[in-house]
């Protein structure tokens, strides 16, 4: 008589990662890395294969308690389903946008719902301020309100095209175009191409075989 042997519990909100892999610039070996990385980070806190809000905070600052507005943006945006957590989904999908081979237009649009805090499709002057005082605290840096109101206007200067004191998704793609290593030089993750190096046994032994991609 057979044994019979059950697979191993998927999390919720699980995806297949041939599905995966055919919309974002991972591989089907990348996304099963990146699942075992997804199980790790949503089991930190809150066993339930969900990433919360505290976890995304500790794998960000190792510190689940540590409050910045960059971290709580970056989470929105992963929380694709605004449910307050993200799914594994959510969390490959988001992170393909950081992949060195996903298209600047898609990194560019990213960056602006980045900074877009209260989602009216443009970029207020004091959102600005806000996203780089947080991206500074972020860095460790500080820097007189003198110098930050230096960069905000410098910024609204080249970006604002129109004059109308607020920027939209065409004006500021021009500016991020025009001044890439400002903006787009956090939005690529180099290991991301690597990411199945972290986890060999088990990519050795993938169900599915890429080349069939």
């Amino acid at each position: 008589m057979g044994c019979y042997c059950s697979k191993p519990e998927k999390t919720p909100g699980y995806e297949d990662p041939t599905v995966l892999a055919a919309e974002t610039p991972f591989t089907v070996s990348e996304v099963e890395a990146l699942y075992e990385l997804f199980k790790k980070l949503s089991s930190s806190i809150y066993d339930d294969g969900l990433i919360h809000k505290e976890e995304f905070q500790l794998a960000l600052f190792r510190n689940q308690n540590k409050r910045n507005l960059f971290a709580d943006r970056i989470f929105d945006l992963f929380d694709i389903k605004h449910n307050g957590v993200i799914e594994f989904g959510e969390f490959v999908r988001s992170l393909g946008v950081f992949h060195p081979n996903a298209p600047v237009e898609d990194k560019i649009a990213f960056t602006f719902r980045l900074y877009d805090l209260r989602q009216t499709g443009f970029i207020e002057r004091e959102e600005l301020k806000e996203m780089v005082l947080a991206l500074l605290h972020e860095s460790d840096l500080l820097l007189s309100n003198d110098v930050v109101e230096a960069i905000v206007d410098k910024t609204f200067k080249d970006a604002d095209k129109k004059g109308d004191g607020r920027i939209d998704q065409q004006e500021w793609k021009e500016f991020v175009l025009k001044h890439p290593t400002l903006i787009l030089k956090n939005m690529t993750l180099p290991y991301l191409k690597d990411i199945t190096l972290a986890f060999p046994s088990f990519v050795m032994s993938s169900e599915v075989d890429d080349s069939t991609m």
